[in-house]
């Protein structure tokens, strides 16, 4: 999977690609993000149950566009991001021009079998729902969706924060934590069938 990112409004707006590299710099890939061009940030993730945590730094900022890409890449890979190449960089460089007619500014393209098509979309779909979640979180809410993340209790937020136990039950119902944590579980279940369905694909055509 190969997730290709544009800053929104770069024309008129601060460089920011250094902050996002700081930012997704913690997260696991295959392939290290790295600017390619620009304001243009790409890396490689081969495990789905590491997606859904990059994902969530872009979509909570709500400053980029993101195309993911989902196929084959050419073996052996490089150590850097930059030189790797495979139909799936085609899919995201497709995808995050797509992405600019899309409600999340975010797509996903797949390879053209059937089952890759109805892989890719069911993935997109889950993402956009659980984008659409995550911009309506305000900061009161972040602030308790991080302590808890990051492993406090409700009691100890409460004390961090300076406020009641109810209160952060509160602002983690209003944040949709429940959901969101569902939404993660989902995003990955559907990113590994897609995986699944261009290894398919693959396997398909070295038969032929």
């Amino acid at each position: 999977m190969v997730l290709t990112v544009d800053q929104r409004g770069s024309r008129t707006a601060p460089d920011r690609v250094t902050d996002l590299l700081e930012a997704l710099a913690p997260l696991p890939s295959r392939l290290a993000f790295s600017r390619t061009a620009g304001d243009e940030v790409q890396g490689l993730v081969c495990d789905p149950g590491h997606l859904p945590a990059l994902l969530e730094v872009l979509l909570r900022d709500g400053g980029w566009r993101v195309g993911l890409g989902i196929g084959h890449v050419e073996a052996p890979l490089p150590g850097d991001v930059r030189e790797a190449r495979g139909p799936a960089f085609v899919h995201a460089r497709d995808a995050v021009e797509a992405a600019r007619h899309s409600p999340a500014g975010l797509r996903v393209v797949a390879g053209g079998t059937d089952a890759e098509q109805r892989a890719g979309c069911a993935l997109e779909t889950a993402v956009w729902l659980w984008a659409s979640l995550l911009q309506r979180r305000t900061d009161r809410g972040w602030e308790v969706v991080d302590l808890l993340d990051a492993g406090d209790t409700h009691d100890r937020a409460a004390r961090r924060l300076g406020i009641s136990q109810s209160a952060v039950s509160q602002r983690a119902r209003a944040a949709g934590v429940v959901e969101s944590g569902r939404a993660r579980e989902l995003v990955a279940h559907l990113a590994r069938l897609a995986l699944t369905a261009a290894d398919g694909a693959r396997a398909g055509e070295d038969e032929r």
